[in-house]
């Protein structure tokens, strides 16, 4: 690799902005449900998830919460880890291709549910960057 690339790869700065971007869909997500509780809860009840309520706030906590603990890499593998699930249980809850027969709407969400995978790679990737680092602080 580039000596010049390496070393923007190894500024703290760098790794921060990485970590923000790729929580942006989850914070994003988590900030937008807060401003908008009472859409947040609709959006819940859209996909059966009873007690709307209930799992609009645990969306909430889980998106906003497991976040920052990426963005802040500080137990990541926890805030990781939850948004990882998080995300792989969206797969059968929301965006079951399977079962849906209507195009575009089975394209779509076989597209979504492809993505969530990757996503669940990267938070896995962002884990392992912060436990190798984790070294470098002790």
């Amino acid at each position: 690799m580039s000596d010049k690339i390496n070393d923007v790869l190894r500024v703290p700065a760098v790794a921060f902005v990485a970590r923000v971007l790729l929580t942006f869909p989850f914070w994003g997500s988590g900030l937008s449900k807060l401003i908008d509780f009472p859409g947040g809860v609709a959006e819940m009840a859209q996909f059966g998830l009873e007690p709307a309520v209930a799992f609009n706030i645990a969306t909430i906590i889980v998106q906003v919460g497991g976040s920052l603990l990426v963005i802040v890499n500080r137990a990541t593998w926890l805030g990781a880890g939850a948004l990882g699930v998080f995300t792989a249980l969206t797969i059968p809850l929301v965006h079951h291709f399977w079962a849906m027969t209507e195009e575009p709407f089975r394209t779509i969400a076989f597209h979504t549910a492809t993505e969530h995978v990757g996503m669940i790679g990267a938070l896995i990737v962002v884990s392992i960057l912060s436990a190798w680092t984790a070294g470098d602080r002790r």
